[in-house]
């Protein structure tokens, strides 16, 4: 049973790693180009390309030729869901008394895989701090 759930979360993590550092260029750049994505994942722009490609025919985002990268509503809704998991995952890491570069990196695979009972209970951990 617990192998069939990491397989599933090894199935979206990619998808929502990319809507999440999508929204976050928006919020920060005000645009998300393949280059910044690429840059920022570490990672060839044709491979990046190829992914955005993938995520604009399922529906994630919109593209227009020599324009910038724009999250659909349901796009939206997953990078929202993603970056609070992350978030969560992060500051209970860091509330441990984990160092920030390390509950940083540890929070980047943890929150893909964790369960919604684990992650209310970090919440409630979160919050009593």
């Amino acid at each position: 049973m617990s192998f069939r759930k990491v397989r599933n979360a090894h199935k979206t993590e990619n998808t929502e790693d990319y809507l999440e550092l999508i929204s976050e260029l928006l919020s920060q750049k005000g645009e998300a180009r393949i280059v910044d994505i690429a840059n920022k994942l570490g990672i060839a722009q044709a491979t990046a390309n190829k992914t955005v490609q993938r995520l604009q025919s399922q529906g994630y985002i919109k593209r227009e030729p020599y324009r910038s990268i724009f999250l659909t509503v349901r796009g939206q809704m997953i990078a929202s869901k993603s970056r609070k998991r992350h978030n969560t995952v992060l500051k209970f890491l860091l509330n441990l008394g984990l160092d920030e570069r390390t509950a940083s990196a540890d929070a980047e695979g943890i929150e893909h895989h964790v369960s919604e009972k684990t992650l209310k209970k970090m919440e409630k951990f979160n919050f009593s701090k």
